[in-house]
C-alpha cells in the first residue's frame, strides 16, 4: 500500500540503501527533512554534492580528503617514517581520538576476503608498497604498525602485508597491534582506551 506518496516513498528507498540506515531509521529521517526548512534541505543538499565532487584520496596515505593530501600527511609535525596501516577512515579517525599516536598512515580501503572476492589487487597495497620502497627503491620507512581488525579478514591482510615487506628485502620493522583489540571486533567501534593499550603493546611480527 502507498501510504506516503511517491516523493517520500522514493526519499526513503535511497535513505535506506545508506549503510546501517533499516526502513524504520529511513522512514524517521525522511519525515525529518521533509519538515525542515527548505534552507536547510538545500543546505544539506549541497553538502552532499560538494563532498561527492570534492573529496578524493590523499596522495600519500589514501584516506579521504579535499586536497592533493591531507592534514596528517601535511603536517611538519607528525613522524613520517612510522606508518599505521588500516582498513578505513573509520578506523584512521578512532585512532587520532586516542591522541597518543604521533606517527603517519596508510588506509587500504578493505581488508583481503577470498568468500567476499576482494583480493590484494581490490585495496591500496601497492600503493603502500610504492610509499614503503620510495623513488630509489630505498626504505622510506622505520616501522609499518598493522592494525587492520582483529578478524579473519583482518589477520589475512596482515600476514599478507608482511609477506609483501619481506619480499622486497627492506629493513624495515614490522608491527601488530596488541590484543586489546577484541576478536572479531572493530577498530572504530572500539574504545580509546583499548586502542591506546593495543597500540603501545604492539608485537614484533
Amino acid at each position: 500500500m502507498d501510504l506516503y506518496g511517491s516523493h517520500i516513498n522514493r526519499l526513503i528507498e535511497e535513505l535506506q540503501g545508506l549503510p546501517g540506515i533499516g526502513s524504520k531509521t529511513a522512514q524517521r529521517l525522511a519525515f525529518h527533512i521533509v519538515n525542515m526548512p527548505k534552507e536547510r534541505v538545500q543546505s544539506l543538499a549541497d553538502s552532499m554534492t560538494e563532498a561527492r565532487e570534492h573529496v578524493n584520496y590523499c596522495r600519500e596515505c589514501c584516506t579521504l580528503t579535499d586536497g592533493e593530501l591531507c592534514p596528517i600527511c601535511r603536517s611538519e609535525k607528525r613522524n613520517h617514517r612510522q606508518i599505521m596501516v588500516v582498513e578505513n577512515p573509520r578506523d584512521l579517525a578512532a585512532y587520532e581520538r586516542t591522541g597518543r599516536y604521533e606517527g603517519v598512515y596508510h588506509v587500504l580501503h578493505g581488508a583481503i576476503s577470498p568468500m567476499l572476492g576482494i583480493g590484494p589487487n581490490d585495496i591500496k597495497l601497492r600503493e603502500l608498497m610504492q610509499r614503503l620502497q620510495g623513488s630509489d627503491g630505498e626504505k622510506n620507512c622505520d616501522e609499518v604498525i598493522i592494525a587492520t581488525n582483529a578478524s579473519v579478514e583482518g589477520e589475512t591482510t596482515a600476514m599478507y602485508i608482511l609477506k609483501l615487506i619481506r619480499t622486497l628485502g627492506l629493513d624495515i620493522k614490522v608491527t601488530r597491534i596488541a590484543s586489546g583489540v577484541p576478536v572479531g571486533g572493530d577498530i572504530e567501534n572500539t574504545d580509546e582506551v583499548t586502542l591506546e593499550r593495543a597500540l603501545l603493546g604492539r608485537t614484533e611480527m
